[in-house]
This record gives structure tokens, C-alpha cells and sequence, in this order.
């Protein structure tokens, strides 16, 4: 029989885990030196394929980004650690 985890841990993890800590890392990476271009160059892709955006396109497109991955990550560890 496997094992499941509850659907309420994994909301939490979407919904608030993810996205802080995605904000968490923008921000630890911009601090300990990262040129910002290189921080926000998902967000700057995406503005350049636009007419005049406004910045907080480049921005919520970084976050997005940051939080895809990091979501993608514990979904994979998840996935590993259960049919471990």
C-alpha cells in the first residue's frame, strides 16, 4: 500500500512556502552580491518580449520563475523520498 501525504501540507507548500521562500532567495541572492540583472533575467526576458510593460512584470515573472523551481524541487523530493 503506498503512503500518501496529506493534500493539506502540500497546499501549504504551494500557496505560502514556495512563494516566500522564492521572495527569500531573490532577495538572500541580491544581497550577498549577484548582480541584479542576473537575479531578474527571467523577468527581463519576458518584459522584452512586450511593449512597454510596467517593472512589476519583470518582477512577479521572477517570482514566478523562483517559485516554479523551487515547487518543481519539492515535488521531485516528494516523489523520491516516497518511493524510497
Amino acid at each position: 500500500m503506498t503512503r500518501r501525504g496529506h493534500p493539506l501540507f502540500l497546499a501549504i507548500f504551494v500557496l505560502v512556502l514556495a512563494p516566500v521562500g522564492a521572495a527569500v532567495i531573490i532577495c538572500a541572492l541580491i544581497l550577498f552580491g549577484v548582480k541584479p540583472a542576473l537575479v531578474f533575467a527571467p523577468g527581463h526576458f519576458v518584459m522584452s518580449l512586450l511593449r512597454n510593460p510596467p517593472h512589476a512584470v519583470g518582477v512577479l515573472t521572477t517570482e514566478f520563475v523562483w517559485w516554479l523551481a523551487i515547487v518543481a524541487i519539492g515535488l521531485v523530493w516528494e516523489r523520491w523520498r516516497r518511493d524510497r
